[in-house]
């Protein structure tokens, strides 16, 4: 008996069988509702983690203090990320191998996987220290590189996601 070995074509192939692939595909509003909802989704996630990116490179230092950004903004932007990503994959399931080989989706994916890593390099490690060295000096380098690694993938997540359609 051999062993099973899945390629990247049997993993699309069996998400577009999938009952949310179908449900989506044949379901009339769904597709569409759930682009509302993703778009809505990405709204929430990346315009406070935007502002949050640019209080750590500097802006609104004399106005809010970085834990208190973090505490304020970081919740919404994350139900903004869970919204995009229970939509954005029942979306990408009942299309899964179209989807895929278009040339923008690898590189979302890419980049999504890059900000998920600047998210946990920030959090597990300069922002262990935010009380050292917030207020009115300059956040550190490291702090300051995640905050504009955060801006340009997010803003190459959307653009893909948008190129998607187009590609």
């Amino acid at each position: 008996m051999r062993p099973l070995a899945l390629g990247a074509m049997d993993v699309l192939m069996w998400l577009e069988g999938t009952w949310v692939a179908e449900f989506v595909r044949v379901t009339p509003w769904v597709y569409s509702s759930l682009e509302i909802v993703h778009l809505l989704g990405l709204a929430l996630l990346v315009g406070p983690a935007a502002l949050f990116d640019l209080r750590l490179l500097g802006a609104g230092r004399d106005a809010i203090s970085v834990p208190t950004a973090a505490r304020r903004l970081l919740p919404v932007a994350r139900a903004g990320l869970a919204a995009a990503a229970v939509s954005g994959t029942a979306m990408f399931t009942s299309g899964a191998k179209e989807i895929a080989s278009t040339g923008a989706a690898p590189v979302k994916l890419v980049l999504l996987v890059v900000a998920g890593l600047n998210i946990a390099v920030f959090h597990l490690g300069v922002y262990r220290r935010v009380g050292s060295w917030d207020g009115h000096r300059r956040a550190p380098a490291a702090a300051r590189a995640a905050g504009a690694v955060s801006l340009v993938t997010w803003a190459g997540v959307v653009a893909c996601g948008r190129l998607i359609a187009y590609t």
